[in-house]
């Protein structure tokens, strides 16, 4: 075997050229999957941080009904007895803290119009530690002592054209049905990930909004984690003791649904991608072999006529081609890889995508998984194209092989 192995690349040498040419296929095909992969995993990777970072935290917990039938009227599914709740969820190692949420739907007036928006009392220092991806378009963050201060969603900011100082009214229905008005002073404006979130979204104190609707409850308590990766064990953990009291926990994928929708966009057209390399890499690899046997028959019918069997020949050709699959792999890996830590020094400045304001620097990350699967792809390629022109050759007589040599 090791004989074999050592006259394979004796035999890919001989023809440089075309050798290289084929190597080149691979390595390119190897390296352009290395770095399309790493970009598409930083897309799923940069939209999971942003959503979680400025809307929905890595957890959250609440009763059912408010995860089911409370996207109109939150405010109607309380936890009344949350910081038990809280002190419980917080006593894992894998949290970094848990925050209250009452999120309730009502009008917003700035003197002329009524605006109908969707609100959340909110615990700002917590928050501001969660919300690091949104981005202040005017004003300053919410502090926990500005009491009767909100701050607006760009849309929300634009429609009623209110701005950092300015006076506004909430007007909302408390629990009991009866109408209540809250007068606040714009603390600033924000921008989110989603443009639909922006034109809808207000944050008040939580104080101020548990007044307003006349409760000590909560709509949700938000958990943040100190690793995303963890969000599934602790959900896990989390729920039953969830169960006993009625509540519930739902990861960040499963509230927002854009997240898994956009996975499941991106990882088909990376899968079509991975499809086309392979065959552009079985393609090239074939025309070069059938061009390598066309100009080699007689040498290999000379083998056979010298008592080799059939299939010595064919594990030879299947030889010369796994050698150049393993060498053009492994040249690809290399310079995928060096690629891609070269361009994410950089970064890859990118537009707002769908439904945003907001451009972001994209990165190619080095992901093994997708290493490992870039360098069997090409090594299967080269393989998988070798095996019908070595059947075919080990089918042909020594006498047509050897006819063939001018």
């Amino acid at each position: 075997m090791q004989n074999l192995t050592r006259l394979a690349a004796r035999n890919l040498w001989r023809n440089r050229v075309r050798t290289l040419v084929t190597l080149g296929a691979i390595i390119f095909g190897v390296c352009g999957l290395i770095l399309s992969g790493g970009f598409v995993r930083d897309i799923f990777v940069q939209l999971g941080e942003a959503l979680i970072h400025s809307q929905s935290g890595h957890v959250q917990v609440g009763r059912e009904a408010v995860f089911t039938y409370g996207s109109r009227t939150p405010e109607r599914y309380l936890i009344e007895n949350h910081q038990a709740v809280r002190e419980r969820i917080a006593s894992l190692p894998e949290v970094k803290d848990v925050m209250g949420r009452v999120a309730f739907s009502g009008l917003l007036n700035n003197g002329k119009t009524d605006y109908p928006i969707i609100a959340e009392g909110v615990e700002p220092a917590r928050e501001n530690a969660l919300g690091t991806h949104l981005h202040l378009v005017a004003g300053r963050m919410l502090a926990d002592d500005d009491r009767f201060g909100a701050m607006l969603g760009e849309g929300v900011a634009r429609a009623l054209r209110l701005g950092p100082g300015d006076q506004a009214t909430l007007l909302v229905s408390t629990l009991d049905g009866a109408m209540n008005t809250l007068d606040v002073e714009v603390i600033g404006v924000f921008q989110s990930f989603s443009k639909d979130f922006d034109a809808r979204a207000v944050r008040i104190a939580l104080p101020d909004a548990q007044d307003l609707l006349a409760t000590t409850g909560v709509s949700r308590l938000v958990v943040s984690l100190h690793d995303t990766a963890s969000t599934r064990a602790v959900v896990d953990s989390l729920r039953p003791s969830l169960a006993a009291q009625e509540l519930a926990a739902r990861d960040w994928q499963q509230l927002n649904d854009f997240y898994g929708k956009t996975v499941a966009l991106y990882e088909q057209q990376f899968g079509f991608l991975k499809a086309m390399v392979l065959l552009m890499v079985c393609l090239s690899v074939i025309n070069t072999i059938n061009m390598s046997l066309a100009e080699r028959s007689w040498e290999f019918g000379t083998m056979r006529a010298l008592g080799n069997r059939s299939r010595v020949v064919a594990s030879l050709i299947m030889s010369e081609s796994v050698t150049l699959g393993v060498l053009g792999a492994t040249i690809g890996v290399v310079l995928g890889v060096g690629l891609a830590l070269m361009i994410s020094g950089v970064g890859i400045p990118m537009p707002p995508p769908p439904n945003a304001d907001l451009g972001y620097d994209a990165f190619i990350r080095v992901v093994p998984a997708v290493v490992i699967e870039s360098w069997l792809i090409g090594l299967a390629a080269t393989a998988v194209a070798a095996i019908y022109p070595a059947w075919r050759l080990s089918r042909q007589s020594i006498i047509d092989a050897l006819r063939t040599r001018e």
